[in-house]
C-alpha cells in the first residue's frame, strides 16, 4: 500500500482532507488525501496517479468505482448511474467528493460490472 499526500505544504491544515483509499481489484491499493473542493479523481490526479476518466461531468461512467466503505457525495447528478447502481455503490469520481474517509475499488472492471459487452 502506498500513501500518496502531495506536498508538505498541501498536508498542512488537514483539517478539511479524508483519506482515500483507492483499490485495484487485479491487486494494488494507493491512498491520497482529498480536500473537501476536489473530487476522488482530481485528488489522484494530483497524487499521480491514474485513473480512467473521460468526460469529467459525470456523463459517461468511465471513471465509474464502487464504494466499499465511507461516505461520498456527487457535486451534482450522476446522470451515468442508475438508481440500482447507485443503491449498489457506484459512484462517478469525477463528481465524487468524500464527505469521510473512504474506501473505494477502482479500474476499468469496476466499470465493467455495468456495461454488458455484445461479444462475449
Amino acid at each position: 500500500m502506498t500513501e500518496r499526500d502531495g506536498t508538505a505544504a498541501e498536508r498542512d491544515g488537514d483539517g478539511d482532507r479524508h483519506r482515500v483509499e483507492l483499490r485495484w481489484r487485479g491487486g494494488g491499493t494507493e491512498t491520497v488525501r482529498a480536500a473537501a473542493a476536489e473530487s476522488v479523481l482530481e485528488a489522484a490526479e494530483r497524487a499521480d496517479i491514474g485513473l480512467p476518466f473521460g468526460c469529467r461531468t459525470g456523463a459517461c461512467a468511465t471513471c465509474t468505482g464502487r464504494l466499499l466503505s465511507g461516505k461520498i457525495e456527487h457535486e451534482r447528478e450522476p446522470r451515468a448511474l442508475k438508481t440500482d447502481s447507485l443503491a449498489d455503490g457506484y459512484v462517478l469520481l469525477c463528481i465524487a467528493r468524500p464527505k469521510t474517509d473512504c474506501r473505494i475499488e477502482v479500474g476499468t472492471d469496476v466499470h465493467s460490472d455495468l456495461v454488458t459487452n455484445p461479444w462475449k
